[in-house]
């Protein structure tokens, strides 16, 4: 049986999602999600994704390893990844942009209800 830290790392749950589809790599530059290492240079404001998961990673050994994981599918079907330290080391643009999908995604989960 696999250790479940060893199931928990990042590279394993990066390898996970890529069979499960997630095969881009996003950033976020000017308030918008951006494709990287592909031919296709795409980008998407808050309101043309969501955010399917995340995986939240803590270092072992040192709390400034700690790390978020974001699974990401964009309105036209593109699925990626882009992760994200949290707390002082956290890109603030990077957080920027998924605190507004999150609070888009809440906004419409009440609609639904």
């Amino acid at each position: 049986m696999q250790d479940k830290e060893e199931e928990r790392s990042l590279v394993n749950v990066e390898n996970k999602l890529n069979k499960d589809g997630f095969t881009q790599d996003f950033n976020v530059m000017d308030g918008r999600l951006h494709t990287i290492g592909s031919d296709s240079n795409k980008s998407y404001a808050a309101d043309e994704v969501t955010i399917v998961d995340f995986y939240r990673f803590e270092g072992e050994s040192n709390p400034d390893d700690m790390s978020v994981l974001y699974a990401i599918e964009a309105h036209d079907g593109v699925k990626g990844t882009i992760s994200n330290a949290y707390g002082t080391y956290a890109d603030s643009d990077t957080d920027d942009f998924l605190k507004q999908v999150e609070d888009l995604g809440k906004d419409l989960t009440k609609k639904d209800k």
